[in-house]
């Protein structure tokens, strides 16, 4: 049976490993070959391969570059603000002295990620509905006007921000917190002794020895954040005014509602293009900080 032990590891991956290359690679390399080629399903004209015209078109697209720049405000709304709310959390677990009550918390944060998009999006569509929405029933139990949350330019993707926010802070944070935990203890007992408080400990001990799970938090944010779609496209359509129309949500629109797959395919290589610029400088200036 010794052939069997070494065969089982292999006999184990190969449904991963097929689903991976189903779902993954072989798309992967379609998109790369349709992003140089005219395939659009409506016309009568044949696919041809037109090199980098459809990049070219992309780069020269108003509506590709305002999709682009609101999914930048997005990820410089969210990322920054999950990943800071994040450590907070993860610290103030970490402060707890009982354990069911640290737990009881992470269990509380790690609940809402657990919802699939639509139906968190549904969820916050009706705390933000501008008629009878919970957030405006507060407000005026307080005495105060009623927002248009998602129906204003101004707030409307900051609305989104918040509801993303609820929704994903709560697997960074415990990531945060698992990274806190294999600090040695000893290292704020000795710093407690010599009289550092507890922002030196911090910014001291507990900020440079999770760095590396606070690299992998934000990479892992900001991929996420480019990727920016079922909140934006539930919750808002893109709108008011295009003001919440992601670049991942016009890619769908061309692809699939245009049947524009050439095209359509070129922008999703920008933007993976532009998620790894973002990912390798955060990845080098931390880096950098860290030696």
């Amino acid at each position: 049976m010794d052939w069997l032990r070494r065969v089982a590891p292999y006999l184990f991956i190969t449904p991963y490993a097929l689903a991976f290359t189903c779902f993954i690679i072989l798309p992967f390399f379609v998109a790369f070959g349709l992003a140089f080629v005219k395939l659009e399903l409506t016309s009568q004209q044949p696919a041809a391969f037109v090199g980098f015209d459809n990049f070219r078109e992309a780069l020269g697209d108003p509506y590709f570059r305002k999709s682009l720049w609101v999914t930048v405000y997005f990820v410089v709304l969210a990322v920054p603000t999950t990943v800071a709310l994040a450590m907070a959390l993860a610290v103030g677990m970490q402060a707890m002295t009982q354990r069911w009550a640290r737990n009881t918390v992470r269990a509380m944060l790690f609940v809402p990620g657990m919802l699939n998009v639509a139906v968190a999006a549904i969820l916050w569509q009706w705390f933000f509905n501008g008629e009878f929405g919970l957030f405006n029933h507060l407000l005026e139990s307080l005495g105060l006007p009623r927002l248009p949350w998602i129906s204003s330019r101004a707030l409307a993707m900051p609305s989104i921000v918040f509801m993303t926010l609820w929704w994903t802070v709560g697997g960074s944070a415990i990531l945060l917190l698992a990274g806190l935990q294999q600090i040695p203890g000893e290292l704020w007992e000795a710093a407690s002794l010599d009289g550092a408080g507890a922002w030196k400990r911090f910014t001291q001990i507990s900020l440079p020895m999770v760095r590396p799970v606070l690299l992998f938090v934000l990479v892992i944010n900001t991929i996420g954040a480019f990727q920016v779609f079922g909140q934006t496209y539930l919750m808002t359509r893109g709108g008011p005014e295009l003001a919440t129309r992601s670049v991942v949500q016009y890619i769908y629109e061309t692809a699939f509602n245009n049947y524009r797959l050439g095209y359509g395919a070129a922008m999703s290589w920008l933007l993976f293009m532009l998620i790894a610029a973002f990912s390798l400088v955060q990845f080098f200036v931390l880096r950098k900080v860290d030696a």
